[in-house]
């Protein structure tokens, strides 16, 4: 495709609803990578995305719309690698390398039950950004806005339980409540973007902008909205070259926020003069 073809891609509404959806989706992934980023849990999108594996599979075999299913054990993946952690059975690695080998398991078991790949699970392995229908775009649209509104108004005690739980818990800030709502929120949000990014790189896309943005050293909602812009930017960015190349938006998409984390970076460390550690 050429350059010139843009104006008439755009006339399009799978063209407008993959920007959109795209846009909404990874504007809710960046929002919360940047607390999970904080919390030294970027890996656990990982984790919930094996696990959606699983769920899938599972959607597929019985007959369900895959994503109930990959949404349901999502969660409860989520709140499985909480729980463990917060017992002592296994620190946060090693729970989520259990819960991992869980989706995969699971996943390789029904698919093997019912006679392998098929273009459906492909689908969701890699995304389809571009068959983004009219349910897509309003789930998309009300997750950010769910997403969005939970961060900013809670922003301040999920920062004090990032930092110093103990110190939380003295204040009188309901961790236990918070964390569970922003556990089942991480999942929800992990397993909703699988249509648009794929299985294989939601993860990036949950940590990607959140990196970017935080090399800025702005104030807290400087760099949410930073990542929030700079996760926007990248799929917009993804959609229009991968259209143009014919080549797979997702991995498009991955490329351009990579690209963005290392504008930022070299302009932290050509700002400052010389490198130096930014800790997360």
């Amino acid at each position: 495709m050429n350059i010139t073809d843009l104006p008439l891609l755009f006339g399009y509404g799978f063209f407008q609803n993959a920007l959109i959806g795209g846009t909404l989706a990874a504007a809710a992934c960046a929002a919360i990578g940047i607390f999970l980023l904080l919390r030294r849990e970027a890996l656990i999108g990982e984790g919930i995305a094996h696990v959606s594996f699983g769920g899938i599979a599972l959607g597929l075999f019985i007959g369900v719309y895959p994503i109930y299913t990959a949404l349901l054990l999502s969660i409860i993946a989520t709140l499985s690698i909480t729980y463990m952690r917060r017992k002592g059975f296994a620190q946060s690695d090693a729970a989520i390398g259990i819960i991992v080998a869980f989706g995969l398991s699971l996943g390789l078991v029904l698919l093997s039950i019912s006679g392998g790949f098929n273009v459906d699970l492909f689908t969701y392995l890699f995304g389809s950004i571009l068959t983004i229908d009219a349910q897509d775009l309003a789930t998309s649209a009300i997750l950010a806005i769910v997403v969005l509104a939970f961060l900013m108004v809670l922003h301040k005690e999920l920062l004090s339980i990032t930092f110093d739980e103990r110190a939380a818990k003295v204040s009188g800030i309901p961790v236990e409540k918070i964390d569970f709502a922003f556990n089942v929120l991480v999942a929800v949000t992990v397993a909703l973007s699988i249509k648009i990014i794929g299985i294989l790189l939601v993860t990036a896309l949950l940590i990607m902008p959140g990196i970017a943005a935080l090399q800025l050293k702005l104030s807290f909602r400087g760099t949410l909205a930073m990542a929030v812009v700079l996760s926007a930017v990248s799929v917009v960015t993804g959609v229009i070259i991968s259209a143009m190349v014919n080549v797979a938006t997702s991995a498009v998409i991955i490329f351009a926020s990579m690209a963005c984390a290392a504008i930022t970076t070299a302009y932290r460390r050509l700002g400052s003069g010389a490198p130096h550690e930014h800790r997360v």
